[in-house]
């Protein structure tokens, strides 16, 4: 009957119960969504074996960020939970981790047929990713920090610039983009995003 009352309960009511002390159902949360995470993950690496490591430190981290309180609840725990396993993905892209496991002997070497084109995607890949990101927290800034920060990186214009079309002082200027990094970087650490290639 508990059982029955706890797999009712949507995807937030459950992160607040585990937060709350109510370690069971973390279990409800795991069995509603590992198939998809796990499918999604495997879409891309293509091994079953990597693609469960995988999985395993994607819960791994939403646990421990579950834990730590620094998990903020906007009512998309599934896309959250994806974005983290997304990011690992890259992740094992960008050590080098080659998705399929091929050993050398004598007469065969692995990189007598490595596509360079494959290199590039997942270049690609995890540029396009960090684009989304970055362009996805500047939306989450404070107006006047988001201004200051597209005029600069964007418009390539200097704070001198800035400061006459925004009708602030120079100071103040360095002040909101000093503002505007800090809280993307912030932002970035607590929904677990990576914003660099290495």
């Amino acid at each position: 009957m508990v059982q029955q009352y706890i797999d009712t309960r949507s995807d937030q009511e459950l992160v607040e119960a585990y937060q709350n002390g109510e370690q069971k159902v973390f279990q409800t949360l795991l069995e509603r969504h590992k198939q998809k995470v796990f499918n999604y993950i495997l879409s891309f690496v293509k091994d079953t074996s990597l693609a469960d490591d995988i999985f395993q430190d994607t819960f791994i981290k939403v646990v421990n960020t579950l834990r730590s309180g620094s998990y903020r609840d906007e009512g998309k725990f599934i896309q959250w939970v994806m974005r983290i396993a997304h990011n690992l993905i890259i992740d094992y892209a960008r050590k080098g981790q080659k998705f399929r496991m091929v050993y050398d002997n004598e007469d065969y070497s692995v990189f007598d047929t490595i596509n360079t084109s494959e290199f590039n995607m997942e270049d690609k890949m995890i540029k396009s990713q960090i684009y989304q990101d970055v362009r996805y927290l500047i939306k989450q800034l404070p107006k006047e920090q988001r201004k200051v920060l597209v005029m600069r990186h964007y418009a390539n214009m200097s704070f001198k610039e800035i400061a006459e079309k925004t009708g602030v002082s120079i100071n103040t200027a360095l002040g909101r983009m000093r503002y505007a990094l800090i809280n993307i970087r912030r932002m970035a650490e607590e929904r677990s995003l990576s914003l660099t290639m290495n």
